[in-house]
């Protein structure tokens, strides 16, 4: 279900939206609220501002490069997770392969015990902001205490004058194993559902992109309330199989990190845009090269054992034609 990339001519109106888990992208600063001390430099990883300028730089580079191979420019919007605080978002888009353009970011912090965040980047000469806020995910345990979690970060804004409500989500872990955690990741999907209808009480047909690092596959129960309740078309679910996912355990590939689109991004009108593809970024310079993780994304940390690479998730993309 994709429209043809017809010539070269159409990559001036192709435009990337983005989503990648940055793994554990903290400062190495201790912060006191949260439980990011393995993250400092007297802490069990090490981690040492060369460390984390090095990660830096590499994540930079590689979101610089999603989809630049048909789109000829960097993604237009970033969905971002596993960041520490504005300060490290502000950091990596100063780096060198960021910096020239113009990003800007939404972020807020969330109540997660370990500190970590979602966030949104975007190039300000394609989107404008006009609404932004953070959705909160409400848990609680059986002694009725509240099980804090990231929250679901909501933007709406035009995307090249088109107006689209973007949702970024990082969804509860497996942790405990999948069956005990889906009950989370369900009423994570629910959560959702009642924005959008909120959503839908004050806008007809509105254009919604969802991404996010679910700690599901497509075919799990918590993504399948989404698709069977709301029209939304989700292209990451022909790309699992068995020799490709977005991230790997005990050799076994998954495709947590997906990004859902409206139905009607298939619709052709002018000043509007078209769905054309979708894919997984797993270039081999994000790959692990040798041994029996071969082919593995090549992530920063195993355990407190240090690599250096930039991610333990590859980032996934779509890319939507502009029909001037």
């Amino acid at each position: 279900m994709s429209l043809p990339f017809r010539n070269d001519k159409d990559a001036n109106n192709l435009y990337t939206i983005a989503f990648y888990n940055l793994e554990n992208l903290f400062n190495t600063s201790d912060d006191k609220h949260t439980l990011d001390r393995d993250f400092t430099p007297k802490g069990k990883k090490k981690w040492t501002e060369r460390r984390y300028r090095k990660k830096l730089n590499n994540l930079s580079n590689t979101i610089s490069r999603i989809g630049k191979e048909t789109a000829l420019k960097p993604p237009v919007l970033v969905g971002i997770v596993e960041i520490e605080n504005a300060e490290v978002v502000q950091d990596l888009l100063a780096t060198k392969n960021l910096n020239d353009y113009k990003y800007d970011y939404i972020h807020f912090e969330s109540p997660d015990e370990r500190g970590i965040d979602t966030a949104l980047l975007y190039i300000k000469s394609h989107f404008e902001v006009i609404e932004t806020r953070p959705i909160p995910l409400l848990l609680y345990d059986e002694d009725g205490n509240r099980d804090t979690t990231r929250d679901i970060l909501y933007v709406y804004g035009k995307l090249n004058q088109e107006k689209v409500h973007v949702f970024v989500n990082h969804w509860p872990s497996r942790r405990s194993g999948s069956e005990e955690t889906s009950s989370k990741r369900i009423l994570a999907a629910e959560t959702i559902l009642n924005e959008m209808d909120k959503i839908e009480k004050d806008y007809v047909d509105p254009k919604y992109v969802v991404m996010g690092d679910f700690n599901d596959d497509p075919t799990a129960k918590s993504i399948q309330l989404i698709l069977s309740s709301k029209p939304l078309y989700n292209p990451m679910e022909s790309l699992l199989s068995d020799k490709r996912g977005s991230a790997n355990y005990k050799r076994k590939w998954s495709l947590f990190d997906q990004i859902m689109i409206s139905k009607s991004f298939f619709n052709y009108s002018l000043e509007t845009h078209s769905y054309s593809n979708a894919n997984i970024y797993d270039s081999h310079s994000l790959k692990e090269w040798k041994g029996k993780y071969a082919g593995n994304p090549f992530r920063t940390y195993v355990g407190t054992k240090y690599l250096g690479g930039s991610s333990d998730h590859f980032p996934v993309y779509i890319q939507l034609e502009y029909n001037p």
